[in-house]
């Protein structure tokens, strides 16, 4: 299913789900692409970072653990709380992801770094940036375990498509369905888009296709 995401974009997928009776699988708008690399899909693979006040006995811990663990196809996703006080990720991090193969970084935490990371290639979203370290202030307390971000809920083995409207989490259980709808939208969108070009009446191409 890995590839069958390909071709595909938010927009479309959020439609699929919401005809498949999943309206609320879109995370907000603050969490948005922060790199030239505005394109990201793959396997959900999950983290919990908290805010701390003090340096932990090992800080990263969790985090290199799940950077190590993560396989070829897989996007971090990061509920971080939507915290703004430090940099949750960086340049070294991305590095190390590309060399396995992970597909990009979806966080409601800020990233630093950008002067590299604009040169990598490699899917970053969250909410800003900042210079600060995370050490002491924000640190990984779980990976691998289900988590909430903006009320979408998602677990290991979902799916994620991001791009520059958004973010949305594909279920598991209907990933398979979901995604071979999403292709068929998106065949019908092209016909749609060609009649509309082609100066025909929007209320009539709707009625004929009901894509809009």
């Amino acid at each position: 299913m890995l590839d069958q995401l390909a071709p595909l974009y938010s927009a479309v997928v959020a439609d699929v789900l919401d005809a498949h009776g999943y309206p609320n699988q879109c995370l907000g708008p603050s969490v948005r692409p922060l790199t030239p690399a505005q394109r990201v899909a793959g396997r959900v693979f999950t983290l919990k970072a908290e805010v701390v006040h003090a340096v932990p006995e090992h800080p990263y811990a969790l985090e290199m653990a799940a950077i190590d663990a993560a396989q070829t196809g897989d996007v971090l996703v990061v509920d971080a709380g939507h915290d703004l006080s430090c940099a949750f990720w960086g340049e070294l991090l991305s590095t190390a992801c590309v060399a396995k193969g992970v597909q990009g970084v979806v966080m409601t935490g800020c990233s630093r770094d950008l002067w590299a990371l604009n040169r990598l290639g490699f899917p970053v979203f969250g909410i800003g940036c900042s210079p600060a370290d995370s050490k002491g202030r924000l640190d990984v307390t779980a990976i691998r375990e289900p988590i909430v971000i903006d009320g979408v809920a998602t677990k290991q083995g979902d799916y994620i498509l991001g791009d520059c409207d958004g973010v949305v989490i594909i279920p598991e259980e209907v990933a398979s369905e979901v995604i071979r709808a999403a292709l068929e939208k998106i065949s019908g969108e092209n016909t749609v888009r060609e009649e509309l070009a082609a100066g025909a009446p929007v209320a009539e191409v709707f009625q004929k296709h009901g894509i809009l």
